[in-house]
């Protein structure tokens, strides 16, 4: 659809739409950039407030994958226009606010309408330096892949809404939501990332697509590298797979190629769509090993899970 849209030219879009990157970026002068995002969803957790942590959490998240730092935030709201429900949106509110607080993001308006179906999150504007924006399509042939967080989100998330989901399971999985990954981007710029993405509703595989295809580039992914939430690969196993795991295999499947011996369950979790998932950095392979530590040593439990080769047939190896 977008395609047929009439093509616009501006010399100062360093990335739009057209790449499928996590935001556009905008220069203003040589040394500076504005990036902006958008991103709201309905309630994926009962709690109110926890739902506002997460939706601003992962709204702030694509300035994070871009290399840039958030600035400024407008809130984007739809709620029933029933008085007696006004105490629920006030706590989605506080915890949107706090998350955005923790990023030093300054919330400055925002737009609500009257909507039965609860939605919330942000448009997010960050700044970056031109020279150092990180783009899904920057990935390099000898890079290493890195992941910062675990996977399983959506298939927890929907054990969860069939009463299957364990506590254990279902903190960590909201503990892994609304971290910020203001720390895994700051590590980041210190080192040779070429190219970067956060992990969101396409899944794993999905955004890998993006930086293959964007980065003309093969991915070799290790899945025994590959860390998954506590109870995820169990409730993939009994089958709470989410409507969007089903649509990301469908639109996905023909860019992967799994090796034999890897199971169903370990399979739909690659394709499973994440809300608030980590960052996947493609960086030198030199410095791969010195990323992760570093990342450690600032309380991220990052792993290498592949490598970036020249564009071959299939796009995506799952080995």
């Amino acid at each position: 659809m977008l395609s047929k849209l009439p093509k616009q030219f501006d010399p100062n879009v360093l990335i739009g739409f057209d790449t499928a990157d996590d935001a556009g970026v905008y220069r203003l002068t040589d040394e500076l950039a504005l990036v902006q995002t958008v991103d709201f969803f309905t309630p994926i957790v009962d709690d109110p407030y926890t739902f506002g942590q997460i939706a601003a959490a992962n709204s702030l998240s694509d300035v994070y994958a871009m290399g840039g730092r958030p600035v400024s935030a407008l809130s984007i709201v739809g709620f029933p226009n029933k008085q007696e429900q006004v105490g629920i949106l006030e706590k989605i509110l506080q915890g949107g606010l706090a998350k955005m607080q923790e990023a030093k993001c300054t919330v400055i308006g925002g737009h609500s309408i009257g909507d039965d179906e609860i939605k919330f999150g942000y448009a997010v504007t960050g700044v970056v330096n031109p020279q150092r924006v990180w783009a899904n399509a920057g990935a390099r042939a000898g890079d290493r892949l890195v992941l910062t967080k675990q996977i399983g989100t959506g298939i927890i998330g929907t054990a969860l809404k069939q009463d299957a989901a364990s506590e254990l399971a279902v903190q960590a999985a909201i503990e892994s939501m609304s971290t910020l990954n203001r720390v895994a981007s700051e590590v980041g710029l210190n080192f040779a990332v070429h190219g970067a993405t956060d992990i969101t509703g396409f899944g794993l595989l999905g955004h890998a697509r993006e930086m293959a295809i964007g980065g003309k580039v093969s991915l070799v992914l290790d899945h025994a590298k590959i860390d998954f939430l506590p109870g995820a690969v169990e409730y993939s196993r009994r089958g709470f797979i989410p409507g969007g795991l089903k649509r990301n295999i469908e639109f996905i499947a023909g860019c992967v190629e799994f090796a034999e011996g890897i199971s169903d369950e370990v399979r739909n979790l690659l394709f499973d769509p994440q809300t608030s998932g980590g960052m996947l950095f493609s960086v030198d392979a030199r410095e791969s090993a010195n990323l992760v530590k570093a990342l450690a040593e600032r309380g991220v439990g990052a792993q290498e899970i592949g490598e970036v080769r020249a564009k071959t047939h299939p796009l995506i190896l799952v080995r």
